[in-house]
């Protein structure tokens, strides 16, 4: 048999080029703010106390009369100075104040810190309200990442503590139709705690609130459900 000098000839194939553009990695910071003054009591718990000293003092250890005279009578001469204790609810909780940074206002609940500003996937580089976030770039981890997001914030971060190492949540963000040129990028959410102690000189943005979980949700609306399951109480 002959064989063909013509070489077999091949399907022409066209290389498609793609243009992606490289996902981006932010770490963001839920700062929370924890209470200053412990919480009332719920009413079963008080009542089961209660019911457990009446039952101490029903089987309590009887004492003679003539000791408990002499304690009785101990101390009768003594300045005794009147305590009342401050309120639980100040200016702030009255008058709704997001804005506040002094040392002790809203002491019993939690809060959480949000910018307003220029944020990472905002439209149209508009200002919106975000949290403390950072694109990863030469950290050595996502956790200095999110230290480095929070510290260019508030400045110095000796008063406040990450919880664990890793991220609390994440949500992966894509660009809409008519962001075609954006690329897409995954956000990781790290919680960072901090007992009030000293006013918190809050820069990197044009504003700033404290909000609580429920007030956090109205700012973020289609999100509310992830936020909701991320952030626990």
């Amino acid at each position: 048999m002959q064989r063909s000098s013509t070489p077999l000839a091949r399907p022409l194939v066209k290389a498609r080029g793609f243009c992606m553009k490289p996902e981006k990695i932010l770490a963001s910071v839920l700062f929370e703010r924890l209470p200053v003054v412990i919480p009332k009591i719920d009413p079963v718990v008080y009542a089961f106390q209660e019911f457990s000293f009446r039952w101490r003092q029903q089987y309590r250890r009887r004492y003679p009369d003539e000791l408990l005279d002499k304690s009785n009578s101990r101390g009768r001469d003594d300045y005794q100075m009147d305590y009342e204790p401050a309120p639980r609810i100040t200016e702030a909780d009255k008058t709704n104040d997001r804005k506040y940074d002094a040392d002790f206002s809203h002491l019993t609940k939690d809060f959480y810190l949000l910018l307003y500003g220029k944020a990472v996937g905002a439209p149209s580089g508009k200002p919106v309200w975000h949290f403390p976030e950072k694109v990863h770039d030469s950290e050595k981890t996502l956790r200095k990442c999110a230290e480095s997001a929070l510290a260019s914030v508030i400045g110095d971060l000796s008063r406040t503590y990450f919880v664990g190492n890793a991220p609390m949540g994440h949500m992966v963000i894509q660009p809409t139709e008519h962001e075609s040129d954006a690329s897409s990028y995954k956000r990781f959410f790290f919680k960072s705690q901090v007992v009030p102690a000293n006013k918190f000189d809050i820069g990197d943005s044009e504003d700033f609130v404290w909000v609580t979980k429920d007030e956090l949700l109205e700012y973020f609306p289609e999100q509310a459900e992830f936020l909701n399951k991320m952030i626990i109480g």
